[in-house]
């Protein structure tokens, strides 16, 4: 599992079918890091800091093996001090 911070909603009209109406977000693990695209799979909004699964665990965590997903959102972090180093 890996902690990002979920920075803004990923918009994309042209999606293949398997993907449904399941929102798409753009994350961070640290800020000016790379970006990632996750299936938000419990309802996040921008600002949440998330837990996120990869490889087949993103997939079984969006609702099927067969899921187009190599990250996932399954969890909001109710607090989390970004600049604990402990």
């Amino acid at each position: 599992m890996k902690i990002m911070r979920v920075e803004k909603t990923l918009v994309s009209t042209n999606r293949i079918d398997a993907f449904g109406h399941r929102p798409l977000l753009v994350v961070q693990d640290k800020p000016g890091g790379p970006r990632s695209v996750a299936v938000d799979a419990i309802g996040c909004v921008p600002g949440d800091w998330v837990l996120c699964v990869g490889s087949s665990a993103a997939r079984e965590a969006a609702g099927a093996k067969d899921f187009p997903s190599d990250l996932t959102i399954v969890g909001i972090i109710d607090h989390w001090d970004a600049g604990d180093k402990g």
